[in-house]
């Protein structure tokens, strides 16, 4: 019997895309304006593409989905604040490449004020940016810095008609990513969703596991999983790796064999509606933890609970991370991985041999969101509706100087966490983390 399908839930609505780049205008001084690339199809090999996925910035203030297309925002505009250049109709590379929304489609689709296709873009450009004082877009972007330039030029040419180019160009990306941030309850129910998925899929996997298989089989499993939910497919390259594999903290590689009494580190999480799941699950292929598995096991787990139960609005990500560099640093010297005394070996760093990386990052439509981690200067508070993940992890080196049974075992524990008004919500928990619920798990396949 195939796996059951989760019911979809509903997609962002026009208002709300309406209301974000409204919010953003409004944010904006006195004759400015914005520009705003969307994504572009990147070649794979000679003809064929990569699949496209939409800009995270432009989706966010649009939901639309196709490549080539430009967002204008002008604030105080009668015949219209928001102007989209899109796609041309062509009916014979729509026999190829599939049907094409269009100017009309576009206005009726997505709620913008007016759209145009880009064979108008060159004339049209000018004229809707004349007389703007201050142009915002991304400034790291180098095609939306190529059109500003373009557009400037041109009007600049023409100042002895009147014609008056911007006097300024700022980064849009501060003001935007902001309210990225903080999330929709209409993003959170996306959120949720991805990760619903993203746990299902996780349990599939430790259900397939056993000695014998490769990391790709697992791999297989948890993408199939993504796909038939109605996903998009992994948010980020999936992470499967066997025994000393985990160690490496990025390993894509996911072609090795699984062994008997290795452990196995999965880090993979869905994309649904552009939105990211990102869960880490660590478990023995065999099933079944051996005594040093068990112990370090254990200690993440522990340190993991903890920074997880400490998430409630007012907390700073750096008092999370402190929390668990010294709850990790304890449990190393309790195991005899690092000698002397615990505020000695964080201040030494010495910990860092077997924890190499922060406990939290930003989750929402970037698997690494974008916000930033301090305001004027100090560490940023949590706050309702900001999504993070919590994932400590302990990665021990096969040296000489290392306890034998210790040697290779990478353990990294990884939950999405909603900050709520009252404290938090584990959007991931639905995947099993401690180990009799693993151990049980794995024996009822």
């Amino acid at each position: 019997m195939p796996p059951e399908i989760l019911p979809r839930p509903a997609p962002i609505a026009n208002d709300e895309y309406l209301a974000r780049r409204r919010a953003l205008m409004a944010a904006l001084p006195a004759d400015s304006a914005v520009l705003l690339p969307g994504a572009s199809l990147v070649t794979r090999s000679r003809d064929s593409e990569f699949p496209f996925r939409q800009d995270s910035d432009f989706h966010y203030l649009t939901g639309f989905p196709e490549p080539d297309a430009l967002l204008l925002l002008l604030p105080g505009r009668p015949e219209g604040e928001s102007v989209l250049f899109c796609q041309d109709r062509n009916p014979l590379m729509e026999a190829w490449t599939g049907i094409r929304l269009g100017a009309e489609g576009t206005v009726r689709e997505f709620g913008v004020d007016q759209a145009f296709e880009n064979a108008e873009r060159g004339e049209r450009l000018e004229a809707l940016l004349d007389g703007r004082r201050t142009l915002y877009l991304p400034l790291d972007s180098p095609e939306a810095m190529a059109i500003a330039d373009e557009v400037r030029t041109a009007l600049k040419a023409g100042a002895r008609r009147g014609a008056r180019p911007p006097e300024a160009l700022a980064d849009v990306a501060p003001l935007l990513h902001e309210s990225r941030l903080i999330k929709s309850e209409s993003e959170l129910v996306l959120l949720r969703h991805a990760a619903e998925i993203s746990a299902r899929a996780h349990v599939r996997a430790m259900r397939a596991a056993r000695p014998g298989l490769a990391e790709y089989h697992l791999q297989a499993e948890l993408e199939h999983e993504f796909r038939w939910q109605g996903g998009t497919g992994p948010a980020y390259a999936s992470i499967v790796g066997g025994g000393a594999n985990a160690c490496v903290l990025h390993y894509i590689e996911n072609h090795a064999s699984l062994r008997d009494g290795d452990l196995v580190l999965i880090d993979a999480g869905a994309e649904f509606d552009l939105y990211a799941g990102d869960i880490t699950r660590t478990f023995p292929v065999n099933g079944c933890f051996s005594a040093a598995q068990r112990a370090l096991y254990a200690l993440v787990l522990e340190v993991q609970e903890r920074a997880v139960a400490a998430i409630e609005p007012g907390v700073t990500l750096v008092e999370l991370h402190d929390g668990v560099v010294r709850g990790l640093t304890e449990g190393l010297i309790g195991l005899g991985l690092l000698e002397g005394e615990v505020q000695a070996r964080i201040d030494d760093e010495s910990y860092r041999r077997f924890y190499l990386h922060s406990t939290s990052h930003w989750l929402g439509l970037d698997v690494h969101d974008v916000g930033a981690y301090r305001q004027g200067g100090e560490p940023r508070v949590l706050a309702p509706g900001m999504v993070l993940t919590v994932e400590p992890g302990l990665y021990i080196p096969a040296d000489a100087d290392i306890p034998e049974a210790f040697r290779g075992i990478g353990i990294r524990i990884e939950d999405d966490v909603a900050v709520t008004a009252s404290g938090h919500a584990v959007l991931t928990a639905a995947v099993p983390k401690r180990i009799d619920e693993i151990e049980a798990l794995m024996a009822a396949k």
